[in-house]
């Protein structure tokens, strides 16, 4: 069996690849491997579970409540929420776990489930190692050791839950934000009702598309992933910008009053020299990814602001803030971190603070945005190879050297296998847009030949 755990949790086709045998069994081994660690010692458990608006969601929901309360683990259901309204109330509430049931951007058919351990923070990968490794020796038929009577868990509703989340967004606000006309798409997903009463509770005048959420549309042509209908509402409403979340609201992408994204390297970069001037930036030092852009490196050193870089993946950006206790991080698809007020990261929280920016300073997100310059950028998702090789492979090896003596100074490449798909990313930045579709075509066609 391959590894389960990916680098956000637990994904696949729901009810084919994760099915509710599979989230009830997670459910149990996580509720035992805690316990076994000491999370639980000397006190009945409890545990925060959520999810987004996916029609699998209501299975898979029922399942790991099930799986909880099965181990003697109390559950408070906070139903539709983003995940990282999840995991502030597993830190809020001083529950023991957290589970949120979503596969963040991915279409509609996937889901997935990320668990939280004790404070809001994603589990250690030892620990997702531990689950997996008790999942499976359960699985072949070691019985569970299964509480009775009184010992069983309780489950409830916890309907406090989107008030609690959204009193802590705006409570964090430095400032408000009336005056500023904003565009939200929401994705049709779990911050469907958060996100605009946050940003409408801090004074802006909002306008929403995708919050309809029917089971069905998660995703679907709008939101983070899509930013066209965005970019077209918030011209034609001649707002002052757009907001734009993915299906779990982990994510923030904005789009400028012209239609131009703004993307996660840029609001990074506007956020470091705000947390600057505010005294927060602790250590002068902003946390990113090897697939920052070039721009936002040359930016931050202009500026004097240090870049720390790391594997891709927000787990790890966070692994590193926490090391050095830096308090920002995030990467260029918009998950942002500001360890300060989220232990994950948090796209409503991001576009509000991206928001008070604009309007404590008076000055446009384009303007501000300005601060760095993109370095032609291109991504191809290569389907369907063996991404188990991509580091192993010689083809690939000679392909990968031959483009970036191509580049020389001026440009980069990078392969990396999905850790959330069954895919292998071609990143190349150039000077030149041209040069960069050009490497990246024959990069991508050589991924295919060598490990098609």
């Amino acid at each position: 069996m391959g590894r389960l755990f990916g680098t956000d949790g637990v994904r696949g086709v729901a009810n084919a690849d994760l099915t509710a045998e599979l989230a009830l069994g997670l459910s149990v081994a996580a509720a035992h491997v805690l316990a076994e660690a000491g999370t639980f010692e000397g006190h009945r458990p409890t545990a925060v579970v959520g999810r987004d608006p996916r029609a699998s969601g209501e299975f898979l929901e029922a399942a790991v409540v099930a799986g909880l309360a099965s181990a003697g683990v109390d559950v408070l259901r906070v139903g539709v929420l983003p995940t990282p309204a999840v995991a502030y109330l597993t830190g809020a509430l001083g529950a023991d776990l957290g589970v949120m049931l979503s596969a963040s951007h991915n279409a509609m058919p996937d889901n997935g489930i990320k668990f939280f351990a004790r404070g809001g923070h994603k589990l250690a990968d030892e620990l997702e190692d531990r689950i997996e490794a008790v999942y499976e020796e359960h699985r072949t038929g070691a019985p569970w050791d299964r509480p009775t009577g009184a010992g069983v868990g309780r489950v409830h509703d916890f309907d406090e839950g989107f008030d609690k989340y959204v009193a802590h967004l705006i409570a964090v606000l430095p400032n408000r934000l009336d005056g500023l006309k904003i565009v939200l798409d929401e994705a049709h997903g779990a911050a469907a009702r958060v996100s605009p009463e946050a940003f409408a509770r801090a004074g802006a005048e909002v306008v929403t598309i995708g919050t309809e959420p029917d089971g069905l549309n998660i995703n679907d042509n709008c939101g983070s992933t899509h930013l066209d209908l965005l970019k077209a509402a918030v011209v034609d409403q001649q707002a002052d910008f757009g907001i734009a979340h993915d299906g779990d609201a982990d994510r923030c992408l904005a789009v400028d009053a012209v239609g131009n994204e703004i993307d996660g390297d840029q609001i990074l970069a506007v956020l470091a020299l705000a947390m600057r001037e505010a005294g927060t930036l602790r250590g002068n030092t902003v946390v990113a990814t090897v697939m920052s852009n070039l721009g936002f490196k040359l930016a931050m050193e202009r500026e004097g602001v240090q870049l720390v870089q790391t594997a891709v993946g927000d787990r790890y950006v966070l692994e590193s803030m926490k090391e050095h206790g830096f308090a920002l991080g995030g990467e260029q698809s918009g998950h942002v971190i500001v360890l300060d007020h989220a232990t994950t990261g948090d796209g409503t929280l991001t576009g509000l603070l991206l928001a008070a920016r604009v309007a404590a300073t008076g000055r446009s997100l384009a303007e501000l945005a300005a601060v760095m310059d993109r370095l032609p950028q291109v991504l191809i998702n290569v389907p369907d190879v063996d991404r188990a090789r991509v580091a192993t492979s010689a083809e690939l090896a000679t392909a990968v050297a031959d483009a970036e003596q191509e580049l020389g100074a001026t440009g980069r490449v990078l392969l990396r296998p999905s850790g959330t798909e069954p895919l292998v990313r071609v990143m190349v930045e150039a000077a030149d847009i041209e040069q960069a579709r050009s490497v990246a075509g024959r990069l991508a066609d050589a991924v295919k030949s060598a490990l098609g």
